[in-house]
């Protein structure tokens, strides 16, 4: 498949933080977007559809204006269709990275910052599709135990069952990415217990691998967090399964209010149950072992270096 390209030179590196839920992506979004000149809008998930609505021929401007405005996401982002149609190719059909740079940098701008970069987690199976129209792309998966991600989603409206799914889930996510790793150009690991326990320095990884200068700003992060999660206080619609009220996104995700709390490292020790534990320990716990996680005893909270 062949992708045009427009953009006149090298565009700087956009991250792509993805990984599986409640590991950390919030956390790590926060951060980010809290430097000075890096903006990262709330979940997108029209990403893979735009790609495939281009596909071929690509689109016309009113074509790539009306997906993106009436996705159920779009508002969001806080943009009027008029900053993102200034932004795009004003002659012949408009390709899927024409069309996504212009959305990503209406919305940089309407936050007052040059760079831009995305936040969703599922992207982690799609990253090969979105280097191929988005070659700047650079993809940082965070990782956390999954005992602990298991604790943290078991019981939401959006989580698994039970601790044997959860486990199930976790390592067909976590396997899955790291197939797909050595066809991606750019991809880095990074640990929830890293982004807790030894912040300045996992982030400075971070900003090295993006080239993005270093920006005290990131570790206050939370300072500002209750603002950029309030775009997503809305209700949301999800056909054929229980409606997300008004501000659950924000309730889910209050702990970001607060500076890195090293409690959330290692809960499963005190708050899972030694039959729970088992029962994940025995779908994944080849996969904990392989990520430097300890089984059945201490956690080892930064697990081996991705």
């Amino acid at each position: 498949m062949r992708w045009r390209r427009r953009t006149p030179g090298p565009a700087p590196p956009a991250v792509f933080v993805v990984g599986v839920p409640r590991s950390g992506t919030t956390l790590l979004r926060l951060m980010l977007d809290a430097h000075a000149e890096l903006a990262i809008p709330p979940e997108t998930y029209f990403v893979p559809d735009l790609i495939e609505a281009c596909d071929g021929e690509g689109l016309d401007r009113a074509g790539v204006v009306g997906r993106l405005s009436t996705h159920p996401r779009w508002s969001d982002f806080g943009l009027t269709a008029g900053e993102l149609v200034d932004r795009l190719p004003h002659r012949g059909p408009v390709d899927a990275g024409s069309a996504l740079r212009a959305f990503y940098a209406a919305y940089a701008a309407h936050q007052g910052k040059r760079r831009w970069g995305d936040k969703t987690p599922v992207y982690l199976r799609h990253m090969r599709t979105i280097q191929a129209v988005l070659p700047e792309a650079r993809f940082v998966h965070v990782m956390r135990d999954g005992r602990d991600v298991a604790l943290s989603v078991t019981g939401l409206l959006f989580g698994p069952d039970s601790m044997v799914d959860a486990a199930r889930r976790w390592e067909r996510k976590i396997r899955r990415a790291r197939r797909a790793a050595p066809k991606v150009a750019h991809y880095l690991e990074v640990r929830y217990e890293e982004l807790v326990l030894d912040t300045e320095p996992a982030l400075r990884r971070v900003c090295e691998f993006l080239e993005l200068d270093w920006d005290a700003r990131m570790l206050q992060y939370h300072q500002g967090a209750g603002d950029r999660l309030a775009a997503i206080a809305r209700s949301r619609s999800r056909p054929g399964r229980e409606a997300i009220p008004a501000g659950y996104g924000p309730q889910i995700h209050a702990l970001t209010e607060r500076p890195p709390d090293r409690g959330r490292v290692g809960r499963w020790r005190t708050e899972m149950s030694a039959d729970d534990r088992a029962a994940y320990e025995g779908v994944a716990g080849a996969l904990l072992e392989e990520l430097g996680y300890e089984l059945g005893g201490s956690p080892t909270p930064g697990g081996a270096a991705g």
